[in-house]
């Protein structure tokens, strides 16, 4: 199965589309190791897992705790691979108090991959505890469903998590590279540049 998305010199980036929201799983690969890493196990467990020993994955981490982005986790954890997730979001994943969860992401937190470096966001909002990862030397983001081509993630109407959402992309987010490629939960890439200008067109129409 083709599933190179992007590639540069350090790394590459898998893309598999799975589940009845068709949602993007990522596999970051180190060139070098070999290591990699696989975002959001979202379902298609089988699948899934191939992929994964294909391509070298040693750990999963998770954007946040929707059905749609953690429904193949309990497989995962039963295949031995360790798997990340903020705390705020853990009790969303089936079976959670029994899994063994590192409930750990916290802004900020690092995971490396061979030679490469995540570095956990903070972006609250779509759920209390999405996160999203940045590539750091590489203008490159996991959006997990924070941002996508034309506004951000879904806050059920409420204004409080809307505030929260556009706060944490604003700050987060558009402080980086406007040629930042962000690769988000679902649907198709797009880039800090072509999104930062519309941020007060959102805010006014309110999601």
């Amino acid at each position: 199965m083709r599933s190179l998305h992007h590639h540069d010199d350090r790394a590459e980036v898998h893309r598999l589309v799975v589940g009845r929201l068709d949602t993007n799983v990522w596999i970051l690969r180190c060139r070098r190791t070999g290591q990699a890493v696989l975002i959001d196990a979202a379902a298609e467990p089988e699948l899934l897992l191939e992929r994964a020993g294909d391509l070298g994955v040693r750990s999963v981490i998770q954007t946040h705790g929707h059905w749609d982005h953690v429904g193949a986790v309990p497989d995962f954890r039963r295949a031995g691979f360790p798997v990340r997730i903020a705390a705020a979001d853990a009790t969303m994943v089936p079976d959670a108090e029994h899994l063994g969860l590192d409930a750990d992401l916290v802004d900020g937190s690092e995971m490396e991959v061979g030679d490469l470096r995540l570095r956990a966001l903070a972006t609250p909002g779509h759920t209390p505890g999405s996160m999203c990862f940045r590539l750091e030397g590489t203008p490159l983001v996991f959006a997990g469903d924070t941002l996508f081509p034309g506004g951000p993630g879904a806050t059920g109407g409420d204004p409080a998590r809307f505030a929260s959402i556009l706060g944490a992309i604003e700050e987060r987010l558009f402080s980086l590279a406007p040629e930042t490629l962000v690769l988000p939960g679902h649907g198709a890439d797009t880039t800090v540049g072509a999104e930062r200008p519309h941020l007060a067109e959102w805010a006014a129409r309110g999601w």
